[in-house]
């Protein structure tokens, strides 16, 4: 059975290397442009992993952690921060809110993999 990782991001090019990475790798993905639109699509679904931004409108990625964690049946999945955020300041803040991994754009797609691979659940 395949997992679904959910990708949140404003920009959708890097959606899409994101999600070629993923489903090259046997993954299901389901996209959302931001934190609001995130939140909309935590609708039931089943979502193994979210893979986040954290500078984006609307709702940055890490408001979108903290409502992630306060979210009945969606408080436990693993979220890896994917940033151009690298100031120790911010890593913390991210850890502290629930952030299970921080990588740092640019990214190769093998690293974002292996970090979606041991944390998937």
């Amino acid at each position: 059975m395949s997992k679904t990782v959910m990708i949140v991001d404003d920009s959708g090019s890097f959606r899409t290397v994101v999600k070629l990475a993923l489903q090259k790798s046997g993954y299901e993905t389901v996209e959302a442009v931001d934190g609001q639109d995130a939140v909309t699509k935590l609708d039931g679904r089943k979502l193994n992993l979210i893979v986040c931004d954290v500078n984006m409108p609307n709702m940055d990625g890490l408001s979108f952690l903290r409502h992630l964690k306060t979210t009945g049946s969606y408080k436990f999945i693993p979220v890896i921060m994917l940033t151009t955020e690298s100031q120790e300041a911010k890593k913390a803040e991210g850890k502290a809110a629930g952030a299970r991994a921080w990588i740092t754009k640019p990214f190769q797609p093998s690293q974002l993999v292996d970090a979606v691979n041991k944390l998937c659940v």
